[in-house]
């Protein structure tokens, strides 16, 4: 079957999965990217090796049109990570479905894998659905993947184990038994948005036990939370700690080596590894 891939690297190995099942990519739908929360080296990659055209800019139904035109509409419109909402595809191409990071209709929105660590989900998943028209990931599901999550699970670790999910369903199910599963697509029923998270959402409160606080720097990992630590701002990538009474106010440093700071927390200590004071963002243009 052919078909057009809106997204980028983060779910982009569906469009690696869909080749490699057999499928003819005829275009790439992107984005920018900040090359360091976002990429999309790969999927370029991708569609320049099979010489299909790529577009940066929105998705519009005027796009699907000028596919069809030259295509027909027997091809379908795959998407994976991309910002947009895409509308106007009914009509005008035979299937279009959304590769989402959630086992929906739990986690809708645009990142849920931090929620799904904070609030310490037993099980998690990937889902593949029908576009909808109106609203974001609330499309008749298709097909879908759940795994168990480990008590320590980190956001690289769910993040990888949702990539693989998606690859798996893209080369087996859909790829295979798209006709038939969209005829049989069953309707998700009540869910949540969880909306984008905010720097408070991300801030560490020592005044927390000490598995509370580390479950919120695994949760967030390379995208780093937030800590004071004295009067300073500082961005966390890594930290451990353990269980102790003591009489230190959470939050007080305790101890310093080298770049290792560990500060109090309610029940125990935090040693912080990995910090800056400087976000990623920021020192990636500053040669951190």
């Amino acid at each position: 079957m052919k078909f057009a891939f809106a997204g980028i690297d983060f779910l982009g190995g569906v469009f690696e999965a869909l080749t490699g099942a057999g499928w003819q990519p005829i275009k790439l739908f992107t984005r920018p990217c900040d090359g360091i929360y976002d990429f999309n080296d790969v999927v370029v990659a991708q569609a320049r090796r099979h010489r299909v055209p790529m577009q940066l800019s929105r998705l519009r139904a005027s796009d699907i049109d000028a596919l069809t035109a030259e295509h027909g509409r027997d091809w379908a419109l795959v998407v994976a990570g991309y910002p947009w909402l895409v509308t106007g595809w009914p009509g005008r191409v035979r299937y279009a479905l959304n590769f989402h990071p959630s086992p929906l209709p739990d986690g809708r929105g645009p990142y849920p894998l931090f929620k799904a660590i904070l609030d310490a989900y037993e099980t998690w998943g990937v889902t593949a659905h029908v576009l909808a028209e109106e609203g974001f990931d609330t499309g008749d599901i298709l097909a879908q993947e759940v795994f168990p999550l480990s008590p320590l699970e980190t956001h690289e670790t769910l993040l990888a184990r949702c990539q693989m999910a998606a690859m798996r369903l893209a080369a087996g199910p859909i790829a295979r038994e798209l006709p038939a599963r969209w005829r049989a697509a069953e309707p998700q029923g009540d869910g949540a948005y969880w909306p984008r998270v905010t720097d408070a959402d991300r801030t560490l409160d020592f005044r927390q036990p000490v598995a509370a606080v580390l479950r919120k720097v695994r949760a967030f990992g390379a995208i780093e939370t937030v800590a004071r630590l004295n009067d300073t701002r500082v961005f966390v990538a890594s930290a451990d700690g353990w269980t102790e009474p003591h009489r230190h106010a959470p939050g007080t440093i305790v101890h310093r080596h080298r770049r290792h700071v560990l500060v109090a927390a309610r029940d125990g200590y935090v040693q912080i590894t990995r910090w800056s004071t400087l976000p990623l963002s920021e020192a990636g243009h500053t040669g951190r």
